[in-house]
């Protein structure tokens, strides 16, 4: 049963199920548009949730018909007209440190993409761990389609995510997508039924928050460090984040519970 800790004031809200946090984005008139007040706060909470041991994994979702359309242009447009310096102070870094900061938490974050994931809301969808998209979800590289390109890490993590020429033609072209081409690209991990979307994204939280916490923050880190390194130093960094988890109590519960032929006991430490 999901409980509410209290009231959340708009464009965000938190709600818990038991270690799952869920993180709903709410402007849907908008269509849930990533403006600089909605970073902030997604910012504020990802602080937040970082610190709270009884949060173990975040699913990230939309309220309405969007996961989000992307960025807030109406409200980024005066900056452009200013001039590179203030587009790029206003526009393209809060945006860039948002999606580097889902990128590298040290906690899983599952996207529910529930409709709309345009532009600056795809790039979100890049950068979060795991992602499962409803039926009903459309994505969309769309910045070229008003004369700019992506600006969120767009450029960079979705050929990541889903190779280079593939990115390459979605970016160029700013065509929508639907749900089924996003799993065959590779960037979202599952497409089920619009009614099934959030109890099968809580269903992997669930089952990952009942993993030892500092062993899934160890991989997590090892996967994120490792991905643009050479093979010699994506070893090497496998190998110190092993070195950290080899003196927790959960590994040693973990292994020795294995040839005990028991259920392991996770405790977090």
């Amino acid at each position: 049963m999901i409980s509410d800790p209290g009231h959340q004031p708009a464009p965000l809200h938190i709600a818990r199920d038991g270690s799952v946090a869920i993180v709903t984005l709410t402007r849907p008139e908008a269509l849930n548009a990533l403006s600089n007040e909605l970073i902030g706060r997604l910012m504020d909470a990802l602080d937040a949730l970082e610190l709270d041991d009884g949060v173990r994994a975040i699913a990230i979702t939309g309220r309405g018909r969007a996961f989000s359309a992307g960025a807030d242009i109406k409200g980024f447009l005066p900056h452009m007209r200013v001039g590179p310096r203030e587009a790029v102070a206003h526009f393209l870094r809060p945006g860039q440190r948002l999606t580097a900061r889902v990128e590298a938490f040290p906690k899983p974050i599952i996207a529910a993409v529930n409709g709309l994931a345009f532009g600056g809301g795809c790039e979100l969808v890049e950068a979060t761990h795991i992602a499962v998209a409803s039926t009903s979800a459309v994505f969309a590289k769309a910045e070229i389609n008003i004369g700019i390109i992506p600006t969120f890490g767009g450029t960079q993590r979705l050929p990541r995510n889903v190779g280079r020429k593939a990115a390459t033609e979605l970016i160029l072209t700013g065509r929508r997508f639907d749900a089924e081409e996003a799993l065959r690209l590779g960037l979202v991990n599952q497409v089920v039924p619009d009614e099934a979307l959030m109890p099968t994204v809580l269903g992997i939280a669930r089952d990952i928050a009942s993993k030892p916490p500092l062993s899934v923050s160890a991989a997590l880190s090892a996967i994120h460090r490792g991905q643009d390194a050479a093979i010699e130093g994506g070893l090497a960094i496998e190998e110190a984040s092993f070195a950290v988890i080899v003196p927790t109590r959960d590994a040693l519960e973990g292994v020795t519970a294995f040839v005990e032929k028991r259920a392991p006991h996770f405790v977090g430490r």
